[in-house]
């Protein structure tokens, strides 16, 4: 911890409650302090806003309702906000104070991480944002730097609703995506709107992050790296690190698919995959001297206390044996000597000595020793019983290893596919376990496939009918299918699919289709002439000016043929109509009536050029104008706009942004 005195903060009692102590972290928002909070006499860590945000009045009011929605979520995986306040010009979140380090700091000390271990901390995270998602919140900054990871083993996810109070200030710049742009779903990168599976997306990354020790796109700039997010997929771990199990691919493959709707529904709908995919892996021991997260033999010992829980007590001994210790024999009773009834007496007559016949009492007498042998003989023969043991859901080395340890033989059947059971592990026996068999009797074992999983074809240039035909024939579902510019595909051609090509999907999956609609025509409308022209040359079209008297701004696009959107030809004519030029529309506007401008106050129209489409219109709605967006090459920055920069407006006034 920095308890550096240079800090005014530290030692300043905010608000007349928290005492600041020391500093734990600064980050690119906000700083985090070590502070008492002498009413309730405990321990917190507080976190100060920046002063470039907290002089925002959209920031506060927003960062205000976050907390207070975050204040009402309570999970033991969620780092608990106790209060929020300003004091002056501090603005600072009073939360629960979680000493341990950053999963980020765990990552640089150990590298990548075994996949039990990364699922036994990807789990606890997928809790808490799958109870944030039920109670109609998501995180939108997910990432290693906050995870926290307590010395006992507790895994905590931290700054749930900063990143949406931030959204709302016009701080906000293209550079303040640094930091997040390799956990970002491409949703957001597209358009900056984001759902519950945007976080599930950043999950998914951050597992892959953890299997394999780095993120899976990396760039120059944050532009570069964001446009892969949008147009790649996101490589299977195990091309990375052979050694990763293919359910780790699998589970990451479905938390980054590129369309929302392939991927989990929400955290919890990923939270169920993990725990599977952690119960089917197949333990392994840390040999002695290794160095393992703090905490994971807690959650070892935790998890054998559980099963031990559920194992079936001994039974106790039943009424009827406790009976049977305690009871004698019955004894007969005598006859009473008092009885009046003596019984007749007769004169016993003797009988008739019998010869002893040798050879009869030797036949008899061989014959029962024979009995006697050949009936032990026969108990001593039965051939041994033994119980087939539970095998299903093992591999097969362990399988047969059991098998082997009862005395029982194993035999590998057919293999089937299963949705449930992992591929390689024993999905049935037969005959089923706990079955009496002959000991050396032969169990045969059925393995699991996996889930079925189709490739998708290669439908990349057919007609539209002949890619359904391929799809269909493949088995699986044609979704939708969009029409979309491109002017390296030809027309009616398919450019791609969503999955794409060569993934492997379910059975009966849809499979959205993506056909070229050729060049089309851009929407130039109100565009500056001299744009227009350059922008629609670039895109191969022999441009047409007019110029016509009229009331809009002067040298400015009023009418265009062929219409916008419209299928086009390339090298097409394509002719504007423009506001006569004659008189500059700024010195007209400069010169014109000065009483009228004196009516009014006017504001600098900023240049926004070059920035997200989104921040941008952010920054000219905090400065009273009204924003509308054209786009043209569906870039994820502004290429033009009008008015130009620094032009006076009105306030009210609308500003065009084409991207």
């Amino acid at each position: 911890m920095d308890t550096t005195t240079a800090d005014p903060l530290v030692g300043r009692l905010l608000d007349g409650r928290y005492r600041i102590e020391g500093r734990i972290a600064r980050g690119g928002m906000a700083t985090v302090y070590l502070a008492l909070d002498v009413r309730l006499d405990r321990t917190v860590a507080l976190k100060v806003m920046h002063r470039s945000l907290a002089e925002d009045p959209a920031f506060v009011r927003r960062f205000i309702g976050e907390a207070k929605s975050v204040a009402s979520l309570s999970h033991p995986n969620v780092v608990a906000v106790f209060d929020q306040g300003t004091d002056n010009d501090v603005v600072y979140l009073s939360m629960e104070y979680v000493p341990g380090r950053t999963l980020r700091d765990i990552l640089r000390e150990r590298g990548r991480l075994p996949a039990r271990e990364a699922l036994e901390i990807l789990i606890p995270v997928l809790a808490a944002l799958g109870a944030a998602h039920q109670a109609g919140m998501m995180h939108r900054d997910v990432k290693p730097e906050n995870v926290l990871m307590t010395d006992d083993g507790r895994v905590k996810v931290v700054d749930f609703g900063l990143a949406r109070a931030i959204e709302a200030t016009n701080q906000t710049r293209t550079g303040m995506l640094i930091g997040t742009i390799g956990y970002m779903a491409p949703e957001q990168v597209l358009t900056g709107a984001a759902d519950v599976r945007s976080d599930v997306y950043a999950a998914g990354i951050m597992l892959f992050e953890l299997v394999t020790g780095q993120q899976p796109y990396s760039g120059d700039t944050p532009m570069s790296v964001a446009y892969r997010h949008v147009h790649d997929t996101v490589p299977p771990p195990s091309s990375i690190c052979p050694d990763v199990p293919h359910l780790i691919d699998r589970l990451v493959a479905s938390a980054t698919a590129r369309e929302p709707d392939d991927r989990p529904a929400d955290a919890t709908a990923m939270l169920v995959a993990a725990v599977e995919a952690h119960r089917v892996l197949p333990q392994t021991s840390i040999p002695p001297g290794t160095a393992s997260l703090p905490g994971m033999a807690a959650f070892h010992s935790q998890q054998t206390a559980a099963l031990t829980a559920i194992q079936p007590d001994t039974p106790a001994p039943s009424g009827r044996q406790a009976h049977s210790v305690h009871s004698a024999p019955s004894v007969p009773h005598a006859a009473p000597a008092h009885t009046l009834i003596q019984p007749r007496m007769e004169v016993a007559q003797p009988e008739p000595r019998r010869r002893f016949r040798p050879s009869l009492f030797l036949a008899g007498l061989a014959a029962v020793m024979v009995i006697a042998v050949g009936l032990t003989g026969w108990y001593f023969s039965l051939p041994e019983q033994v119980k087939v043991p539970d095998v299903v859901g093992k591999d097969l080395a362990l399988a047969e290893k059991d098998l082997a340890n009862a005395g029982l033989k194993a035999r590998k059947g057919e293999s089937q596919y299963d949705e449930k059971v992992a591929e390689g592990l024993v999905l049935s026996s037969d005959p089923a376990a706990n079955t009496e068999l002959e000991k050396g009797t032969t169990v045969t074992l059925t393995l699991s496939l996996g889930p079925e999983r189709i490739v998708v074809p290669n439908v990349t240039g057919m007609s539209g009918n002949d890619a359904r035909a391929a799809i269909a024939k493949a088995g699986l579902t044609v979704g939708t299918v969009k029409r979309q510019p491109n002017q390296q595909v030809e027309r009616d051609k398919v450019i791609r699919t969503s999955p794409q090509v060569g993934e492997r999907v379910r059975k009966s999956a849809k499979v959205n289709i993506f056909v070229s609609a050729g060049l089309t025509m851009p929407d130039v409308s109100g565009m500056p002439k001299d744009e227009a022209a350059q922008f629609l040359g670039s895109q191969g079209f022999q441009v047409q000016v007019n110029e016509v008297d009229d009331d809009a701004e002067p040298c400015t696009v009023i009418a265009q043929s062929p219409k916008a959107k419209a299928e086009v030809d390339r090298g097409a004519p394509a002719m504007i109509t423009v506001a006569r030029c004659q008189t500059p529309f700024l010195d007209w506007f400069r010169n014109g009536d000065n009483e009228a401008r004196d009516d009014q106050q006017f504001a600098m129209v900023p240049g926004v050029i070059g920035k997200n489409v989104n921040d941008a219109k952010s920054e000219l709605e905090a400065l009273g104008f009204r924003v509308r967006v054209q786009r043209l090459a569906n870039a994820p920055v502004v290429q033009f706009q009008r008015p130009l920069p620094n032009s006076e407006r009105p306030p009210g006034s609308t500003v065009i942004l084409w991207h």
